[in-house]
């Protein structure tokens, strides 16, 4: 069913962007259980197999109810555009037992009989101290699941971002919300986000504005529905996951007359990249990285963009077309 979103005159100049490692965390633990969400992320999930059997998630679990509602403090909008899970983490701590009580219970009636267990009364009895176990399990889901690779995911989530801003830039609103996710839907004003509940709900902005987070793992749904004291958010899938787990492949072609590493570099660049997430995708020095692109650079096949502190390198046309030759000659 649907949730309206209904905007005034500032919630038009208030719509912002950011990243959540913390939201990604409870995304990631959320695929683990949902077949409907494997699909892109096979190859992650065959990869951290034992690491997952030997994670106790089920704190977690007990507040994820599919369909049903997450508590909001769990996965709270971030006040930044780019947030450090360990800052996330702190603001998760010191939630108020009397919010996470009441988002609990709320919770917890989603399933039969999941408020009378043991772990439901538990938490229920002492928020405070059901508040800090979570907060645990959230770190370790996230050292475990997200950590290693979090330099190709939030690559991944600057490049949605850059590019939706420039949408957004290019056309306001319409443009942007025009194919953000089918479940969108733009008119007169009114944002409609068509999610899993089984009721209708309509949330004036009032001057708050909306919050967009790209996510990895929320495919292929969308999730909003935040109600105050937190801010108005759309979690949606960000572009680009097709190829997130695939490791880039250069043809022998291109190998031949570029050198291995700087064929692979090149071969990497599906999307805009910088030098670290690189390095770490490719698993190469960063500086040996730097020196493949200003060479690849200087001969046409990469442009370099600046995005605040970060640059970004990504294939020109010169370059698409040798990646796309060189693959297909192998």
């Amino acid at each position: 069913m649907p949730l309206d979103l209904h905007f005034g005159a500032d919630d038009f100049l208030r719509v912002r962007f950011a990243i959540s490692p913390l939201c990604e965390t409870h995304e990631a633990v959320r695929t683990l259980r949902r077949a409907d969400r494997h699909g892109y992320h096979r190859p992650w999930l065959r990869r951290l197999r034992e690491t997952v059997a030997g994670l106790d998630l089920s704190p977690l679990w007990l507040f994820m109810p599919s369909p049903g509602y997450t508590p909001d403090f769990l996965g709270r909008p971030p006040d930044v555009p780019l947030a450090g899970f360990g800052e996330e983490l702190v603001l998760l701590r010191a939630t108020d037992p009397a919010v996470a009580r009441a988002e609990m219970a709320k919770s917890l009636a989603c399933v039969p009989g999941a408020a009378e267990s043991a772990r439901g009364r538990a938490a229920l009895a002492d928020p405070a101290r059901a508040v800090q176990e979570l907060a645990d399990v959230t770190e370790r889901a996230w050292h475990a699941l997200l950590a290693p690779d979090w330099p190709r995911l939030r690559t991944l989530l600057e490049a949605e971002i850059a590019y939706r801003s420039r949408q957004l830039a290019d056309g306001g609103l319409k443009l942007l919300f025009g194919d953000l996710h089918p479940r969108l839907t733009w008119s007169g004003g009114t944002l409609t986000v068509r999610t899993r509940t089984d009721f209708v709900q309509m949330q004036d902005l009032d001057g708050r504005g909306v919050l967009l987070l790209p996510s990895v793992f929320v495919w292929p749904d969308v999730v909003s529905g935040f109600d105050p004291p937190w801010q108005p958010t759309v979690i949606y899938p960000a572009r680009g996951i097709g190829g997130l787990w695939s490791e880039p492949e250069a043809g022998p072609a291109l190998v031949r007359l570029l050198g291995a590493n700087r064929a692979a570099v090149l071969a990497a660049l599906d999307t805009p990249t910088t030098t670290t997430a690189l390095a770490h995708r490719l698993g190469l020095a960063p500086s040996s990285v730097s020196a493949h692109l200003s060479v690849l650079r200087d001969a046409g096949l990469l442009a370099s963009r600046r995005h605040g502190h970060q640059v970004r390198y990504e294939r020109t046309p010169l370059g698409i077309a040798l990646a796309a030759g060189g693959r297909s000659s192998g």
